[in-house]
């Protein structure tokens, strides 16, 4: 991929302010209420108030907590998952179907079950996010571990090796690409799911905190909350690029876009 130097760097951010002076232009010439349309203004301000009372970074704490913890376990359960399918067909014709329905059904109706059985606290809002993150990685772990040469496979099978090292030495490689994309997927999915379940039921957090402001029709503040979750899904989304590119520093195919595989099979 060809690396773009600090001109384009000083346009992206040059287009971002032009987009954010449109935005205040037209609210001014349409004489918007802050109460349906903040300008820009308006909503700087309120994050300079809930940074400086400290308040967004409380509720943003455990907002990140629950997004990794979240992620963390929906990966684990993922890649096992989609191990045992990928290299059993039986499995996978009994299991997989299972997998599908259930994640077909709509995790915003599933939340209120999981604050229930989880309770207000973190917990619930770690199970929404695992339960949101699971399927692009179980998705991409199956295709990329079934992705393998199969004349490679025949080959260390000539040669007596097991299972586990054709698994290990062949497969697991080969579907490391495959791997990461779905984990960027994931990620941001898995933030989306705990905003989901804080919305609904929640202690603390910025989508508890989202709420009660919207009680209060403070619009202005709830757009500041909705640009430090834009901010915090773009620093999530970018470590896990930084790890990329450092685990498959060889692989530059996914440099310019995101993996076909996870877009296609999961939104």
């Amino acid at each position: 991929m060809k690396r773009r130097g600090p001109l384009a760097f000083c346009l992206r951010l040059i287009f971002l302010a032009a987009l954010v002076g449109l935005w205040q232009l037209v609210v001014v010439a349409l004489d918007m209420p802050a109460f349906v349309v903040p300008a820009p203004t308006r909503v700087a301000y309120a994050l300079y108030q809930g940074i400086g009372s400290d308040i967004y970074t409380t509720h943003l704490y455990v907002t990140v907590v629950e997004t990794l913890l979240g992620f963390a376990l929906g990966c684990v359960l993922a890649f096992l998952f989609g191990s045992v399918i990928a290299m059993s067909r039986t499995v996978e014709y009994y299991l997989y179907p299972l997998v599908v329905m259930f994640q077909a059904m709509p995790k915003v109706a599933l939340v209120p079950i999981i604050v229930i059985w989880f309770g207000l606290g973190m917990s619930s809002k770690v199970v929404s996010a695992a339960l949101v993150a699971f399927f692009p990685l179980m998705v991409n772990t199956i295709v990329g571990l079934r992705s393998a040469d199969e004349d490679r496979v025949n080959l260390m099978r000539s040669l007596a090796a097991s299972r586990w090292q054709i698994f290990r030495m062949l497969q697991l490689p080969n579907a490391t690409p495959y791997l990461f994309a779905g984990l960027e997927i994931a990620m941001i999915f898995a933030l989306i799911g705990a905003i989901v379940a804080e919305l609904l039921g929640a202690e603390k957090g910025l989508g508890m905190y989202m709420q009660s402001l919207n009680f209060n029709m403070d619009v202005a503040g709830q757009f500041s909350i909705l640009f430090i979750l834009a901010i915090l899904g773009l620093t999530l989304n970018g470590l896990i690029v930084l790890v990329r590119r450092r685990v498959l520093f060889w692989d530059r195919s996914r440099d310019t876009d995101v993996s076909s595989v996870s877009k296609g099979d999961v939104l």
